[in-house]
């Protein structure tokens, strides 16, 4: 049996704290992992800058209440589960995926928790490992699956060089320029293509 891994944000679903950061009109929100590869220098920003503001989990949560996949990845996620087992590896976190997952079919979710205070602010960030991406293809390689991975940003490379098969998904040129070695594709008919390919060149 083979699995095939998708990153949700940029890969299934839009940005989050890109959507965010255009509702509050906070630009500094608007940046992510294909911009800052350090997750944790990431999300630490991201804290200081929501309790800078007064914003909370819930402000969150109405947006994201507000999102939908992007046009076509549904019918290929579901594609996909006709041939594949397919998890979804995302450095999100369970309290804003409930709905989109939800759109999505309810597929099976690995991500990290939040830390929220009483009132609802966000106070920190839970991973559920380090490098869980990475961490989870191993453990499928070790349980003997042929594993293909897809992402689009810098927290998906360990993902894609630890996959039997790693490809990228409209990806930034930056990321591109960074890991020239993992094919791109930039349309759900050429990533289930390159997926269906990479399937016949790895352990079934």
């Amino acid at each position: 049996m083979q699995v095939v891994c998708l990153d949700l944000e940029g890969v299934l679903v839009p940005e989050i704290w890109i959507e965010f950061s255009k509702r509050t009109g906070i630009a500094e929100l608007s940046k992510t992992t294909r911009d800052e590869p350090d997750y944790d220098k990431l999300m630490t920003g991201r804290i200081d800058i929501l309790n800078r503001h007064g914003l909370g989990l819930p402000d969150i949560q109405q947006v994201i209440d507000g999102m939908g996949p992007l046009p076509g990845a549904r019918e290929c996620l579901d594609a996909l589960r006709e041939r594949f087992q397919v998890i979804i590896l995302s450095d999100t976190f369970y309290e804003f995926a409930a709905p989109l997952m939800r759109q999505l079919g309810h597929p099976t979710l690995f991500c990290h928790r939040l830390g929220v205070d009483e009132a609802g602010r966000v106070r920190s960030y839970h991973l559920r490992m380090k490098d869980q991406k990475r961490e989870s293809v191993k453990a499928l390689k070790a349980l003997n699956f042929g594993t293909i991975a897809a992402g689009d940003s810098y927290n998906d490379t360990s993902m894609l060089g630890e996959a039997h098969a790693g490809i990228f998904f409209c990806p930034p040129a930056n990321v591109i320029a960074d890991f020239p070695q993992f094919p791109v594709t930039r349309t759900y008919g050429e990533l289930y293509a390159a997926i269906v390919d990479a399937s016949g060149h790895i352990p079934a």
